[in-house]
């Protein structure tokens, strides 16, 4: 297969190159899932989407490559639809809150995938944060299912989940560049669409980008601005959390742009230990839950349907899982 046609389309910089179709999107990303595109052709390709920019029908035809080779899982059986967490980005500089909504939708009897990466590249992954609670990852399709039928949570990795998007992802490190897959891995769906994704951006341009591609799939989720590229409202400032549904995208609550009132409770430093040390206390209700969080909870458990309606799943975190809130509603 040649894929110099490909590369000239895309290749010819920012303003002087075409998008591929969705047919030869997915026949191209098929290629470099597998593994059959040469470095050199593979590097040009990479970079060539880097500068121009992603279409919707790219991304498309990508994502469908990427769904045929991710494993597939199942319904957890008597339950609301599962929500998976893609965590990618891992903290820098404030903690990583990804696994604190893992396991309170847990709580709840609401199946959670999380899957990501283990090695942290110099930050703290969930995969730390979720060893230091006792919550090891699995090593197979399998071993996800179980833990999520039997305990309600699995931690899965990429390389289980998609081993040729994994290698993708992997790249990075060695060209230094972010590529495709760094934005493909946020909308994996192994339960055929009937989970909730919860997606988060890093961007205004991508955020419009994830909507569109979920409304067209038909997928269900939960869209935010991501703290630090992490799947978790920012503690300190709600970003805008909007519900994609049955073709139609619902803000159910607007970004927060007021100066804070009160500073929430957050853990002392953003490492592993001392992020799992301030999980486990809110967990048993020691500290308040910060409101953007307990609201992008509420959110979760009206998407899942697990709460008849917003205002139900509302009330329910208030009442059930956080008793004292930090300020808001």
């Amino acid at each position: 297969m040649s894929y110099g046609h490909y590369i000239k389309e895309i290749g010819r910089g920012a303003q002087g190159a075409r998008d591929l179709t969705q047919e030869d999107a997915r026949q191209l990303y098929a290629a470099m899932l597998d593994g059959g595109v040469p470095d050199l052709e593979l590097g040009a390709i990479i970079v060539a989407l880097r500068v121009k920019g992603e279409s919707l029908d790219e991304m498309l035809g990508f994502l469908a490559a990427t769904d045929e080779r991710t494993h597939p899982l199942e319904m957890p059986p008597g339950r609301g639809r599962p929500v998976v967490l893609p965590t990618y980005n891992g903290a820098r500089k404030e903690a990583n809150l990804t696994p604190l909504l893992a396991l309170l939708l847990q709580r709840f009897g609401v199946p959670v995938l999380v899957h990501g990466l283990i090695e942290g590249y110099g930050r703290v992954t969930s995969a730390h944060i979720f060893r230091e609670l006792g919550v090891l990852p699995v090593a197979s399709p399998h071993q996800a299912q179980a833990a999520l039928d039997d305990k309600g949570l699995a931690f899965m990795p990429l390389s289980a989940l998609c081993p040729g998007i994994h290698n993708l992802l992997s790249l990075r490190a060695r060209m230094g560049v972010r590529n495709s897959a760094h934005s493909l891995v946020k909308l994996l769906d192994p339960f055929h669409g009937d989970a909730v994704l919860v997606a988060p951006a890093t961007h205004p341009d991508f955020i419009d980008l994830m909507r569109n591609i979920m409304l067209v799939r038909g997928q269900h989720g939960l869209l935010l601005r991501g703290t630090e590229g992490e799947p978790y409202a920012n503690a300190k400032r709600r970003p805008r959390l909007e519900h994609v549904h049955d073709g139609v995208a619902e803000v159910l609550f607007e970004a927060e742009h007021e100066s804070l009132r009160t500073l929430p409770n957050l853990p002392e430093a953003a490492d592993a230990a001392s992020t799992a040390r301030w999980i486990r206390r809110v967990l048993d209700k020691q500290i308040p839950l910060p409101t953007p969080i307990a609201n992008q909870l509420a959110c979760l458990l009206f998407a899942s349907g697990y709460a008849a309606d917003l205002n139900q799943a509302k009330a329910i975190v208030a009442v059930e899982a956080t008793g004292l809130l930090v300020g808001g509603n």
